[in-house]
């Protein structure tokens, strides 16, 4: 729910509704049935801090293959609002330039993420905590900007953490970036944590100083990563990647 509306928010729109997709195996296991019940729990408390109605969905259970049930898998589709189509964001790098600057704050969290999964093989760990009044200051944060015009690009972090999203805005607007990370040592775990509450945004140079205002206003972390240009992805001395590679 909390990534479907930043999605939105990134977009430059704001969160209204949601519909959902619940997939699980046999409600009779009561594994099955624990994982069911938590995640209708979850959806609820984060539609209720948001206040966003769920406006239908549908739930499907015995899906197992083999004998074993699939993954929990509860799908959301969210819907937003935005009162003028042309202040619409999207993805990608727009010019070269641009400050990148990080909003919300990344942590060290691994617990269940895709590197986890896609290169160590391992399904595990504690998922990042999620803080909805924070959660709503950045959705605030985007929506308006969006409405402001002050922001050319914004992407939320979700699967694959910090870097995958910086790769995604880099494909999007066939433009590369050079970042200086802060984080010192540790690369792996702020490169791919999948830290809840966060966005990656670029802003024009003569827009930033209304931007940080801004900021200040929704009281939302900043971080600056660096600027828009070139053909590359560099971050530090970890990663230096010609975006056609990207692709």
């Amino acid at each position: 729910v909390l990534e479907g509306s930043r999605n939105v928010a990134c977009a430059g729109a704001r969160p209204i509704g949601i519909t959902n997709c619940l997939n699980f195996g046999n409600p009779m296991n009561p594994e099955v049935f624990y994982f069911f019940r938590e995640a209708v729990t979850g959806i609820a408390e984060a539609c209720e801090a948001l206040q966003i109605p769920v406006t239908g969905g549908n739930v499907s259970f015995y899906n197992e293959s083999g004998g074993k049930p699939v993954q929990p898998t509860p799908v959301i589709g969210m819907v937003g609002l935005i009162s003028d189509v042309r202040r619409s964001v999207s993805i990608g790098f727009k010019q070269a330039g641009d400050f990148i600057a990080l909003l919300g704050r990344v942590g060290p969290d691994l617990g269940s993420s895709e590197y986890l999964s896609v290169i160590h093989g391992i399904e595990a760990g504690m998922p990042p905590r999620v803080n909805f009044d924070a959660e709503k200051a950045l959705i605030n944060l985007l929506a308006e900007s969006a409405e402001l015009e002050l922001i050319h690009s914004a992407h939320d972090i979700s699967e694959g953490g910090l870097a995958v999203a910086l790769a995604e805005k880099c494909m999007a607007g066939k433009l590369g970036c050079v970042l200086t990370f802060p984080w010192k040592g540790r690369a792996v775990e702020y490169l791919f944590a999948e830290s809840a509450g966060c966005a990656i945004v670029s802003v024009a140079h003569d827009q930033w100083a209304a931007f940080r205002h801004l900021v200040e206003q929704h009281q939302v972390p900043i971080q600056m990563l660096g600027r828009v240009g070139g053909s590359q992805l560099v971050i530090n001395d970890w990663v230096a990647l010609p975006v056609a590679s990207i692709e």
